[in-house]
């Protein structure tokens, strides 16, 4: 909360993941790209390959983070929005993480960590190639439209937060 205080504005990170040559599993790369076209304040974007310790000095420095992945599915499932928590902090990590553990990393080295959100976007076709499927597509396009919610309405209510 500390960087709301000094920007009395909330900062966010979007941080999308996946491979971007397994079909469905890039869905959370294009989320994010998208979410970076939109240019909003306050608002960052990134795109890796998978979650990393090093990621987790770029949180220590936002109040919220929105992780976007794609998640093996059925073409009924949905997109998931799930606040995350962080977790046991002596949980050891490896090269390549979730959102809870990198959390609870950042927590643990710097002290903070900031409100975390995990986007899950459904995906049915993880094979090798770059296109997507039509559940994939759809997903995104409701992600964008929850992400964007999400922004809107946690931005209100940490700025109520600081009145």
């Amino acid at each position: 909360m500390s960087n709301v205080l000094a920007n009395l504005s909330p900062s966010f990170v979007i941080i999308g993941y996946g491979n971007d040559l397994r079909g469905d599993d890039a869905a959370g790369l294009r989320v994010s790209d998208a979410i970076a076209s939109w240019k909003l304040a306050n608002v960052s974007t990134l795109c890796v390959p998978q979650l990393t310790p090093e990621l987790a000095e770029s949180l220590a420095n936002v109040d919220v983070t929105i992780f976007v992945d794609a998640y093996p599915a059925t073409a009924q499932q949905d997109v998931q929005v799930c606040p995350i928590k962080v977790t046991d902090a002596s949980v050891t990590m490896g090269h390549s993480s979730n959102p809870s553990y990198l959390l609870t990393l950042t927590q643990a080295v710097y002290g903070c960590s900031p409100q975390g959100w995990w986007v899950m976007v459904p995906g049915v076709n993880f094979e090798l190639g770059e296109s997507l499927s039509s559940v994939a597509e759809r997903g995104i396009e409701i992600a964008l439209e929850k992400i964007n919610h999400l922004i809107k309405t946690v931005r209100k209510e940490l700025c109520m937060k600081l009145e």
